[in-house]
């Protein structure tokens, strides 16, 4: 069959299929499932032996098998709810109970006294011995009743789908499995030479692996018919990312001649050195600026680590050159900060700062539009206002992105779009440390590179962990920093009461430290707030008017208070490492011993009681940021939205992550010798969503 053949069959609608109606053609679609090929990627969870029989007196608990047995008795009851008891037994002589809550008459009826059953189940202590609840299980006629000759799949549920119906449907799909010669697309040398199935091979191995198949590995994603679908699917996403950077690469942009004038006159007026980071770091971006295509590089520092001034110092190399800058950030907040700091920074060297954000409106809005659009403007900052459709930049040389994962992929995109001789160059900033595998699969359209190193004079911040029992200590730990001049976080994780969490609610803490500390100057900001009531109350946090702020994670970037020395963060244990880690980075910002509060509730998880040891232990983003994506994994880490890819299927960063230079290796190969090959790679796993990943 031909490779086209190939693509149209696994394109083929689950319409086609025998049994599927609007009604559940819907339902499948709803968890993402309309193609074949879908079903065919549709992979197991887990896996039932059903190939082998075992003794009843040989079962151990919490292993899962099958027996095969008469029936002894019957029993129904009534406590508290209904409820089924069968007992039976085999020629090992002793007895198992299968009992069932759920269950209708005639199942009654099926289990009449001497009736053969073969049942499958995890068997778990009971009343009286061994018991399985709620077994798979089936009635024997006369005659011998052939085991099976594979594994039974298990699938992840469809809602309103039976386990039965989706099995057969999937059963039905791989029928229409093209031939092998159709369907790869990876050089077979390659395969052999890594010692790894087809792609037709691993996806039957997957929905029917044999009885002999090593089921613990399966179990936990690395069997080798595992890792050949990874593999290929982690090589499709890395190629939907090296494509988009090539096009982009390809419209090419205008170099910047690298004039460091300015830049020279900034560093001298800077009261502070740079690290070496921050000037490594600084000469690869000049170095990007001078090439005749666009730059595109990720900045990843923790936080405090000077992003900020290696962007200032980029910016001015775009302003040498008679060009513009513009700097993006997520939050009205976090770009008024930026805006604040590239005045106090490049206003004494002459140059041109102008502030648009969606609350500058009406003539101020007009004034600032025509300054941007005529050039008067030399850097323009804001939030995503600036990619509006109003707004004309004279002549963008450099976009800069600051915690551009909290951006949406159209957005970064519509900034790129700004430029009017060819394409800005790109620099994307993140004070959310990534993995290094993460970025390599995640960024690999970007070359990335970290600010690894805190500049001297921050003070490291005290990290402990106390359970809520012992808030009131706290309460009196912060009247005495504030008595003492010192400032305090207090962040809650909610902002309503709620029954289902036990969480304390920013109000209500904020109504009960009013109470608590009637001599401290407590505010309040939470994310149902107007912007302007919250910016009011961080200014005047950040101008020492309030002693204390109570919070949402709102405060998690951006806000730089050097006199506040105590973070209070109130059900610690429901929040992620780095965002625990971001938070933290909010004190020990001047010269003062800061301490950091984990505020936790009893019982801790072995999950979350790992994430408070861990920051306990280290206070380096990097090495939170590997502990994270160890975890999480990389989902929660990135967020699929804001990346622009889409989840992975079947492939898991921190699990395959040792694959990466496999990848990597064979997309130059592809890109290289087989472009064709590489698209319709891509168009199998990813499809559409390629267009977006680079942005």
């Amino acid at each position: 069959m031909p490779a086209t053949h190939a693509l149209a069959g696994a394109r083929t609608p689950l319409s086609a299929l025998t049994g599927v109606g609007p009604a559940l053609r819907e339902k499948l679609a709803a968890r993402g499932l309309s193609t074949l090929q879908d079903l065919w990627l549709h992979l197991p969870r887990g896996y039932e032996d059903r190939t082998a029989l075992t003794a009843i007196r040989d079962l151990r608990s919490g292993e899962a098998a099958q027996v095969e047995g008469r029936v002894e008795a019957v029993e129904r009851g009534f406590r508290y709810r209904p409820m089924l008891r069968v007992a039976i037994s085999d020629a090992s002589r002793a007895t198992l109970v299968l009992r069932f809550f759920h269950f209708r008459a005639q199942q009654v009826a099926q289990f009449a006294v001497g009736a053969r059953v073969r049942a499958f189940g995890t068997p778990r202590p009971g009343q009286q011995g061994l018991e399985i609840v709620h077994p798979s299980y089936r009635i024997l006629g006369a005659g011998e009743q052939p085991l099976g000759e594979a594994l039974d799949p298990v699938y992840p549920a469809i809602e309103s789908v039976g386990p039965a119906s989706l099995r057969k449907l999937i059963a039905q799909a791989l029928r229409c499995l093209p031939e092998e010669s159709a369907l790869e697309l990876l050089p077979q040398a390659w395969l052999d030479k890594q010692q790894l199935p087809s792609l037709r091979e691993a996806i039957l191995l997957l929905h029917a692996p044999p009885r002999d198949a090593d089921v613990a590995l399966l179990q936990i994603g690395l069997h080798p018919a595992q890792r050949r679908l990874a593999l290929e699917e982690m090589l499709a996403h890395q190629l939907g990312l090296r494509r988009q950077r090539l096009a982009l690469q390809s419209e090419g942009a205008r170099p910047l001649s690298g004039d460091a004038r300015l830049v020279e006159a900034l560093l001298a007026a800077l009261p502070f050195q740079l690290t070496g980071a921050q000037q490594r770091v600084y000469a690869q971006i000049r170095e990007d600026l001078l090439r005749p295509r666009p730059m595109l590089r990720l900045v990843q520092g923790d936080v405090g680590s000077g992003k900020t001034v290696v962007a200032a110092m980029a910016a001015l190399l775009a302003v040498a050159d008679g060009r513009q800058a513009a700097l993006m950030a997520p939050t009205e907040l976090l770009a008024e900060q930026h805006c604040n700091n590239l005045r106090g920074w490049l206003e004494p060297l002459g140059v041109r700062i102008c502030w648009l954000a969606g609350k500058v409106t009406g003539k101020a809005r007009a004034r600032a539009l025509k300054e941007v659009a005529s050039g008067e403007a030399q850097v323009v900052v804001g939030t995503h206002a600036l990619m509006q459709e109003g707004v004309a930049f004279a002549d963008l040389a450099l976009a800069i992105v600051d915690e551009q994962h909290r951006f949406g992929v159209h957005q970064r995109l519509a900034l790129r779009d700004k430029g009017s001789n060819g394409v800005p160059h790109q620099l994307v900033m993140t004070a959310t440390p990534i993995p290094r595998t993460l970025a390599m699969s995640a960024y690999a359209d970007l070359d990335v590179s970290a600010i690894d190193e805190l500049p001297p004079g921050r003070t490291p911040v005290m990290t402990v962990a106390l359970p809520d029992r012992r808030r009131d200590e706290l309460v009196e730990r912060i009247r005495v920093a504030c008595a003492d001049g010192r400032q305090a976080y207090w962040v809650c994780t909610l902002i309503d009461e709620s029954d289902d969490v036990q969480a304390q609610a920013a109000q209500s803490s904020f109504e009960a430290l009013q109470a608590a500390l009637p001599d401290v100057r407590v505010g309040l900001v939470h994310g149902r707030q107007k912007a302007a009531e919250k910016q009011a109350t961080m200014l005047a946090f950040k101008a020492g008017k309030l002693d204390l702020l109570v919070a949402t994670t709102v405060i998690e970037v951006g806000v730089d208070v050097p006199n506040a020395s105590l973070m209070v963060i109130e059900n610690a244990e429901r929040l992620g490492l780095a965002q625990l880690h971001q938070l933290r980075g909010r004190v020990g910002r001047g010269s003062a011993a800061s301490s950091c509060v984990l505020l936790y509730q009893h019982p801790l998880s072995t999950l979350a009681r790992q994430r408070l040891d861990t920051l306990r232990q280290t206070s380096d983003g990097f090495a939170i940021a590997e502990k994270d994506l160890q975890l999480r994994g990389p989902g929660e880490l990135l967020g699929t939205r804001q990346t622009g890819l889409a989840g992975f299927r079947i492939a898991d960063l921190a699990r395959d992550a040792d694959l990466l230079p496999q990848v990597h290796a064979l997309a130059d190969q592809l890109l290289r010798d087989c472009p064709d090959r590489a698209e319709r790679i891509v168009d199998r796993w990813v499809g559409g969503a390629a267009r977006y990943a680079a942005a």
